[in-house]
């Protein structure tokens, strides 16, 4: 997942992208709603965490903008303030859910999930391609019936596949969905890890799942590559 906080209180915003971090995600920072319209216009994000206590233009503002600017990424508000005067506006600015601060890291993930899942349309919790398995919620993969073992970033790119099956994915989507922008080695990171999967989850099971489509990028082949 690729995610997108607004945060304009810095502890608050570490906080929150070293535990995503942490967790696989990619995840990009920001602290003005202006800077957060720019940003979620020109970027494919799975899923936006939006403080509504911003300077300048407030989190309500900023969601109302995003959705007249036909941006229809997920958005999570989060905010200290829990009347429900507040939720209710957050969530008829065009906001899909509001997580009331202190909360638990916890729940924070398991929204974000479903978000991801919601998309413009339902997604399964556990994706399946084939024999392949992926859980999010756990960071599990198997085929079949044999669990497959992933680093942080395998899974992270495994996962955009499994989103995607069938669609040609191009090396600057997988590296948006997998990196952040202060990732720097970019050149060629995508291949290496390519082969690092393929060894994994291709290889040891006589499978070609990972397609190479020259010149436009990687495909997951639905039919596990047999």
């Amino acid at each position: 997942m690729r995610v997108l906080v607004v945060e304009d209180e810095l502890r608050m915003a570490s906080l929150i992208r070293r535990g995503l971090v942490e967790e696989g995600l990619s995840v990009d920072v920001t602290p003005t709603g202006e800077e957060a319209l720019w940003k979620a216009q020109g970027s494919d994000y799975d899923a936006v965490v939006l403080d509504v206590m911003l300077p300048g233009m407030d989190g309500f503002e900023t969601c109302r903008r995003l959705r007249t600017n036909g941006v229809w990424t997920p958005v999570l508000m989060l905010t200290a303030r829990d009347s429900v005067e507040d939720r209710v506006a957050g969530l008829d600015t065009g906001a899909d859910d509001y997580l009331v601060k202190p909360f638990a890291f916890a729940e924070l993930l398991a929204r974000l999930r479903a978000l991801a899942r919601r998309g413009t349309q339902e997604r399964p919790t556990v994706l399946e391609v084939d024999d392949l398995t992926l859980d999010p919620a756990t960071r599990r993969v198997w085929r079949g019936e044999r669990e497959i073992r992933l680093s942080v970033k395998e899974f992270s790119l495994l996962e955009a596949f499994m989103r995607r099956p069938d669609e040609v994915l191009s090396r600057v989507y997988l590296l948006d969905h997998a990196w952040d922008f202060a990732y720097e080695n970019r050149s060629n990171v995508v291949d290496v890890y390519i082969r690092h999967l393929r060894s994994k989850i291709d290889e040891p099971f006589g499978c070609k799942t990972l397609e190479t489509i020259r010149g436009a990028g990687y495909r997951l082949r639905a039919n596990g590559g047999r």
